[in-house]
């Protein structure tokens, strides 16, 4: 019997547990089938054998495992192989396939361009710039692929410019932006997105260095949050997942 186990990030923040579980609730229904179970990669409870356990003891002989997470770095490549290899040892006669992180689609772009209408409804892209913060990576490809959706959202929707920095890890980091900005001369408004699912302490201390450094034309968006379209692109990863 096929199920699904949905693989959140998991948060120290009980909010963030909990949007992440009202989300995955939104998903449910459009899924066909009668296992579908949560679990977390890491802060938080049930763990990802515990969820194995969980769609085993229902019945299920073929489990198709859902990372939720935005871009495919070391938790996709690294920590959840390892987490279901662990799992094969413990119920051999479980088949398990193992789908793709959010990535670049189409659909997130428009919930970027969403973002910044959003905060401003009356901007006239090519007058903006945009800057994606990303949580950050040690894994190169995660600067690789948020570059590739700066570069889809500029062109998509004609901004002046759109870059890309990160809160750790590789890449230019978004403190180096930051002092950057207050000597930048420009007089084009700047649109920051947190590149991240939950809205919580990470954007709070984004703000907090944005005050910090009073620059005034900085515009801080929502996050990109558990919206529609993220749904849309979830849903089709699950398809995807299973018909392997």
């Amino acid at each position: 019997m096929q199920a699904v186990l949905y693989v959140a990030h998991g948060s120290r923040v009980k909010a963030g547990l909990e949007e992440a579980i009202e989300f995955i609730k939104t998903v449910k229904p459009m899924i066909d089938l009668p296992i579908q179970e949560i679990c977390f990669l890491e802060l938080a409870e049930p763990s990802i054998l515990q969820g194995v356990t969980a769609c085993v003891e229902k019945g299920a002989t073929n489990i198709a495992v859902i990372p939720i997470l935005l871009l495919s770095a070391n938790h996709a490549k690294q920590d959840i192989p390892l987490e279901i290899e662990k799992a094969k040892t413990n119920y051999p006669f479980v088949s398990f396939s193992i789908g793709s992180p959010l990535g670049i689609h189409e659909k997130l772009i428009d919930s970027l361009h969403k973002r910044v209408v959003e905060a401003d409804s009356t901007i006239q892209s090519e007058d903006v710039e945009v800057l994606l913060i990303g949580r950050g990576s040690s894994d190169n490809s995660v600067q690789h692929d948020l570059q590739q959706i700066a570069d889809n959202l500029k062109i998509q929707y004609h901004y002046a410019n759109v870059n890309i920095c990160f809160l750790y890890g590789n890449g230019p980091s978004f403190d180096e932006v930051l002092q950057q900005l207050t000597v930048n001369k420009s007089n084009k408004r700047i649109f920051m997105i947190p590149y991240i699912l939950f809205t919580g302490l990470l954007k709070l201390g984004i703000q907090k260095k944005i005050v910090q450094q009073g620059i005034e034309k900085v515009v801080l968006c929502d996050c990109l949050g558990y919206d529609e379209h993220v749904r849309d692109v979830l849903i089709e990863r699950i398809k995807e997942t299973i018909a392997v």
